[in-house]
């Protein structure tokens, strides 16, 4: 009984902050002290499905810039990760890797942003994807660390020692057990480029409008509709990506 009503509990303060949005976003002429909207339209949603609005390229923005991301950062994460397991100083390059996490997005932009002027990519979505990989690549290196073992390596010399190729080696050996390590990094990092508000404000300048910039401009606006569209579409990968996460990934593992 006891654990029915924990799983009731938890089950509400989940699906309330989508219901409150979703009731938000159909809503109007909302005002004090009415429990519920006086109106009820789907003009807001019907704008999003139907031609080329703000919400609809900010999102398509948003995607684009999350898999580039997350592709770019794990990939690389995944092959900077391997190489610094194997250096001689191991702990003084892994020690570089939190460097950009001491400080805040904000900060961090301020220190790089003379970087993106001069190479002409201040305000480009180009910049701005460069901007958030300073974020995601050293989470991947960090994240992959406690994948190369001492087996792992042990594993993989091995493999070549009695004639694999290094691509065999890395197909057959190292990705089918890096597998699960490889989803979830790509998960991560798509998901640190999804709520990036700090550095895709300060490099993009406001040009580059993704679905965070679009939710503080809203609110700035008081266009509280708008800003609970944006906001559940924020809201609607991380739960469609932690449900995958558990029936498939951890699953594996």
């Amino acid at each position: 009984m006891g654990r029915k009503i924990l799983t009731a509990i938890l089950a509400t303060a989940i699906l309330l902050p989508f219901l409150f949005f979703g009731m938000l976003s159909v809503g109007q002429a909302w005002f004090y002290p009415s429990v519920l909207p006086q109106r009820f339209t789907l003009a807001n949603w019907q704008e999003l499905l139907a031609g080329q609005s703000e919400l609809q390229v900010s999102l398509l923005l948003s995607v684009i810039l999350g898999l580039g991301v997350a592709i770019l950062s794990t990939v690389a994460g995944f092959v900077i990760s391997r190489e610094i397991a194997r250096a001689k100083y191991k702990n003084r390059w892994l020690l570089l890797a939190y460097w950009p996490f001491v400080l805040s997005p904000v900060v961090l932009a301020i220190l790089v942003q003379r970087f993106f002027l001069l190479t002409g990519m201040s305000g480009e979505v180009i910049g701005v994807l460069l901007g958030q990989l300073i974020l995601a690549f050293p989470f991947a290196v960090i994240f992959f660390q406690s994948f190369w073992s001492h087996e792992v390596l042990q594993l993989e010399q091995q493999s070549q020692t009695l004639g694999a190729t290094a691509v065999y080696t890395l197909q057959k050996v190292l990705l089918p057990l890096a597998r699960p390590l490889l989803l979830i990094c790509f998960f991560q990092t798509f998901l640190i480029s999804w709520f990036e508000y700090g550095l895709t404000q300060f490099i993009g300048v406001g040009k580059v409008k993704t679905l965070p910039i679009l939710v503080f401009k809203y609110v700035n606006e008081a266009n509280s509709s708008h800003a609970a569209l944006a906001s559940l579409l924020i809201m609607l990968p991380p739960a469609l990506l932690l449900w995958t996460n558990k029936k498939f990934i951890f699953r594996g593992i």
